[in-house]
C-alpha cells in the first residue's frame, strides 16, 4: 500500500522542462500551481487544487537567479504546509550554496547549512536531491535527505563507448571518491589534479598531476562547472602529459561567464552534462550532450511514494 494515496508533483518557475519530464516518467500530469511576482518583485505562490493529506514533491532547482528560485522554493514548501499536505518532499536536482559548506575564511557564514535551515523551517518533512558539492551538507538536515548520484549513468555512458585504455580524472583529491566510482563502473586507473584556488577569483592553478595518463583516453569527472576553470586546466594538464583523448562528464552544468566558449575551444572532445539545471542553447556548443534525470528523480519519487528502498536503485 502506498504511503499515501495520492500523488501530487509540482513545480516552480526554475526549470518546468525536467519537471513536465519527471510527470511524464510518473504517467501524471504536474499539479495546479501559479508563481509569479507583483509588481513590488514580492513572489506569490497559490497552489489550485486540495492536497490535504496529499503525498506533495515540489520539484525546484536553485538555478540562477538562485535567490528568486531559492524564495519560490520556500514559498511553496510554506503553501503546501498551509494547504495541510501530509507529506512534503523538496525535490532539489541541484542544491546552491553548498560551496560554502564550511569556514574557510575568517568572518564567512556556512551558507549551505542556512539554506538547510531555511527549506525545513519552510515546511519540508523530506529532501531528494542530486550530488551535493559536500557530503557532509546532508547533516545539516534534521530531516531525511535522499542524496542520489549521477555517477552510474555517466559511467554507463562511458562504458557503451568500449575505450581500450582508459584513466579518470579527479579534478582535486576532494574528489577522487567520484573518480573512483566512476573508475570502478569503467574497470579503469584514476588520476588526480592537484590545485589550489586563488583567493575568491573563482581563478584556480594545477601544480601536480598524480597518475600514469600517457597514450591514455583520459575522462575528467566533476560535481558541477561553474566558470570552467577547473575542467580546462585539468584538460591543459592532460595533453601536457600526453593523454590521447580527453571527455568530460559533469553533472551540474551552472555554465557561467566565458565557459561555454572555454570548453568549445578546448582539447575536451565531448562535455557530457545532466539537466539538473536548465541549460540554454546559447550555452551548449558542438561538444555538449545533454543527459537528462529525469527516469533518476521521477523513480525516486516512486520510490519514496510507495514506501520502496530508494538505495536500491544503485546496488545493482
Amino acid at each position: 500500500m502506498p504511503v499515501f494515496e495520492d500523488l501530487k508533483v509540482f513545480g516552480g518557475n526554475a526549470h518546468p522542462e525536467l519537471l513536465n519530464d519527471i510527470c511524464a516518467y510518473l504517467g501524471i500530469g504536474p499539479g495546479e500551481i501559479e508563481v509569479f511576482k507583483f509588481s513590488n518583485d514580492n513572489t506569490f505562490v497559490r497552489i489550485l487544487e486540495n492536497i490535504r493529506e496529499r503525498d506533495v514533491f515540489i520539484v525546484q532547482p536553485l538555478s540562477a537567479p538562485v535567490n528568486d528560485n531559492l524564495m519560490e522554493l520556500l514559498i511553496m514548501l510554506d503553501a503546501a504546509r498551509r494547504a495541510s499536505a501530509g507529506r512534503i518532499t523538496a525535490v532539489i536536482p541541484y542544491y546552491a550554496y553548498g560551496r560554502s559548506d564550511k569556514k574557510d575564511q575568517p568572518r564567512v557564514p556556512i551558507t549551505a547549512r542556512l539554506v538547510a535551515n531555511l527549506i525545513e523551517v519552510s515546511g519540508a518533512d523530506r529532501v531528494l536531491t542530486i550530488d551535493l558539492h559536500a557530503g557532509q551538507i546532508q547533516g545539516f538536515f534534521n530531516i531525511p535527505v535522499d542524496e542520489l548520484s549521477a555517477v552510474p549513468m555517466l559511467s554507463n555512458y562511458y562504458l557503451e563507448k568500449n575505450f581500450e585504455d582508459v584513466v579518470v580524472m579527479a579534478t582535486d583529491v576532494g574528489d577522487a571518491k567520484r573518480a573512483g566510482d566512476t573508475a570502478k563502473i569503467l574497470n579503469a586507473d584514476i588520476a588526480i589534479i592537484e590545485k589550489h584556488r586563488i583567493g575568491n577569483k573563482e581563478m584556480v592553478e594545477v601544480s601536480n598531476l598524480i597518475g600514469e595518463v600517457g597514450g591514455r583516453t583520459a575522462i575528467i569527472v566533476d560535481d558541477e562547472i561553474l566558470t570552467g576553470g577547473t575542467v580546462i586546466a585539468a584538460a591543459e594538464a592532460l595533453v601536457e602529459r600526453g593523454a590521447k583523448e580527453i571527455w568530460c562528464g559533469v553533472t551540474h552544468g551552472i555554465l557561467s561567464g566565458r565557459s561555454p566558449e572555454l570548453i568549445e575551444n578546448s582539447a575536451i572532445k565531448e562535455f557530457l552534462v545532466t539537466d539538473t539545471l536548465p541549460i540554454s542553447e546559447d550555452k551548449r556548443g558542438t561538444k555538449t550532450k545533454l543527459m537528462s534525470v529525469a527516469s533518476l528523480l521521477g523513480e525516486a519519487i516512486y520510490r519514496i511514494h510507495n514506501g520502496h528502498s530508494v538505495g536500491a536503485m544503485f546496488e545493482e
